[in-house]
């Protein structure tokens, strides 16, 4: 039989490392992106044990590990007045026995560029999807606009790699499971200077309101909200807001004066959904597209890049001898999906135990069982096992 191609909706953790696995194994693959560059701010930048250890075994992981970013052995949290260990990676069996924080755009622009090393890849960027081809019940591509003009892109495989928002998920029809959400997250940067309080990569403040992580010359400062409660925030004031975040954060007042205005203050609309079905004929959904994360442990990025590896090693021979059928597509979702739902079952343990408001502004005592965590010299290994790995890590076989 002919050999088949794959096109790609999205070119982020998901769509990425999927091209680039495809293309390395033959496979010819074309993955559309809305945007011109990957340069967004505050998108989910924190690479994991389970897709370094992807990186180590695509023999990537030097090179990868050259580019500027800040490594995190363990995840600490204000707990009672004390900085408490509260995931440990130490004793991973993996090769990287910690967390990478970098900028997501170095780890998509490294995906890319080594993508395009295989003369099978291409990246179309700046191109918007704005349907799919369909013929004799299944999809058969997707129609885009590329600079104001209309084109269509054919494929034997359609995959929807493109988020929370999926443009191929809500034109397929696929049905989603809302999980429900009771935060949002505001994300926002100060400066970091010299002689500012030494704190772990990844403390969270009390109550965990608040999160601050290190990114070299600045803070990333993420501060929990009720849901759907940002236009409270704007309509109290940005004076107000500066008051919460310094009331829980081990910065003075006045270094919160570099949040000059709202367009410093980013909203994260936080999502916990996954579709009941990630396929039809000639169409599979992966990363975000098929389950959107809570950010808690930041899970969301390297759970898409284990979709990503076990589609490549379930895909790529019938989609290079010609015979991927439904059934394949069947499989990646039957893989993948108790990683899913188990994790996706933790997190809604984690914030139920929060209470209903979950709000910053009024600080809590931490969750219990964060307290039950901090406590013991064994628990925070298999939080950092869970965070780190995660319930059934991918390894290359395609």
């Amino acid at each position: 039989m002919c050999q088949q191609s794959c096109c790609i909706v999205g070119a982020g953790p998901a769509g990425l490392m999927l091209g680039l696995l495809l293309a390395r194994a033959g496979v010819p693959v074309t993955v559309i992106e809305k945007h011109d560059d990957f340069l967004r701010d505050f998108r989910g930048d924190t690479i994991h044990p389970s897709t370094l250890e992807v990186m180590a075994e695509l023999g990537l992981l030097d090179e990868f590990l050259a580019l500027p970013h800040q490594q995190a052995p363990a995840l600490y949290a204000e707990i009672d007045g004390r900085t408490a260990k509260i995931a440990d990676f130490s004793r991973l069996p993996t090769c990287c026995k910690f967390i990478a924080f970098m900028p997501q755009w170095d780890f998509l622009d490294f995906l890319a560029r080594k993508a395009a090393a295989y003369p099978g890849f291409r990246l179309l960027m700046g191109c918007q999807v704005v349907g799919l081809v369909e013929e004799d019940g299944a999809v058969q591509g997707v129609r885009i606009i590329e600079r104001g003009n209309e084109k269509t892109i054919r494929a034997s495989l359609t995959v929807g790699a493109d988020g929370r928002e999926s443009i191929v998920r809500h034109e397929a029809g696929v049905e989603i499971e809302d999980l429900g959400s009771n935060v949002d997250v505001l994300w926002m940067r100060v400066s970091r200077r010299p002689d500012d309080p030494a704190m772990p990569t990844g403390h969270a403040g009390p109550s965990q309101g608040l999160v601050m992580i290190d990114r070299g010359d600045y803070w990333q400062i993420g501060f929990v909200i009720g849901k759907g409660r940002f236009e409270d925030v704007k309509g109290d004031g940005l004076p107000e807001l500066r008051k919460r975040l310094a009331a829980v954060a081990p910065l003075p007042l006045e270094r919160f004066e570099e949040i000059a205005g709202w367009p410093d203050v980013h909203l994260l609309r936080v999502r916990m959904d996954r579709a009941r079905r990630w396929w039809k004929p000639g169409l599979l959904c992966i990363g975000d597209a098929a389950h959107a994360m809570s950010p808690i442990g930041g899970v969301g990025v390297n759970l898409a890049v284990q979709d990503a590896v076990a589609a490549a090693n379930i895909l790529a021979g019938p989609l290079k001898d010609g015979t991927c059928s439904s059934g394949h597509l069947a499989a990646v979702q039957k893989r993948r999906a108790f990683p899913t739902k188990a994790t996706q079952k933790v997190q809604l343990m984690m914030r139920r135990k929060r209470g209903p408001a979950a709000d910053a502004s009024q600080p809590k005592r931490p969750p219990a069982f964060l307290r039950f965590i901090a406590r013991s010299r064994v628990l925070p290994h298999l939080t950092g096992r869970l965070i780190g790995i995660g319930f059934r890590p991918e390894h290359i076989r395609s």
